[in-house]
């Protein structure tokens, strides 16, 4: 990556002898215009993910920090979002300091926010997969009736992409496996429960029957 202009330039020699040396980059003057120099890396990537129908309302939100701490925030910044995202053909917005990219299907609005100086293809791959595991959990029809009825899966999906605003997945078999394997083993938690109840009133029968 090329130094911006506005950095000091080393002696000659020194800018190589400090690379080969391992050294650290020529530090900022003072009051150096805080655009200038890199951002420090974080984990901390996804502020927000959320799904809205075509008229611009929440179906699945989820913020991961305090940029938005009411509902009431959330539901502005949804709407403003929506307004300025939903007639047009591009997949990526910047709006009040924010990156967000999205993804229009059917009746369905999906979006992933991160902060201005996110790289767009990290939160870009969150999208594709958030879309694309929705997809097969809904066998296709990622729409605003079978999101409706399968919510439970879809916050699923959410939570296995995405924890506390770090990705933890972006490759949709991968997540698809995951939620299948923890749909399962809720059915057998669920199976196993009824069996010990139904094992219970037999026993309360028998005893009473003694």
């Amino acid at each position: 990556m090329q130094r911006p202009e506005a950095w000091p330039r080393p002696h000659p020699g020194e800018g190589a002898a400090a690379a080969q040396a391992g050294g650290p980059a020529p530090p900022g003057r003072a009051g150096e215009p805080a655009g200038l120099r890199l951002q420090e890396p974080s984990l901390y990537t996804v502020k927000a993910v959320f799904i809205l129908d075509n008229d611009g309302h929440r179906l699945l939100a989820k913020y991961y920090d305090d940029t938005f701490p009411s509902l009431k925030e959330q539901m502005a910044f949804e709407k403003n979002v929506f307004n300025k995202t939903s007639r047009t053909d591009s997949e990526i917005a910047f709006f009040g300091g924010m990156t967000i990219v999205y993804k229009n299907s059917i009746d369905l609005f999906l979006y992933v926010v991160g902060s201005s100086h996110e790289n767009e293809l990290m939160l870009m791959s969150v999208l594709t997969c958030l879309f694309e595991s929705l997809s097969h959990v809904l066998r296709k029809n990622v729409e605003k009736r079978w999101l409706l009825e399968n919510m439970d899966g879809a916050f699923l999906v959410l939570d296995e992409i995405v924890d506390g605003g770090v990705i933890l997945e972006s490759d949709p078999q991968q997540v698809t496996q995951k939620v299948n394997f923890r749909a399962d083993d809720g059915s057998l938690s669920e199976q196993s429960v009824a069996q010990v109840l139904q094992s219970a009133k037999e026993q309360i029968k028998w005893s009473l029957l003694k």
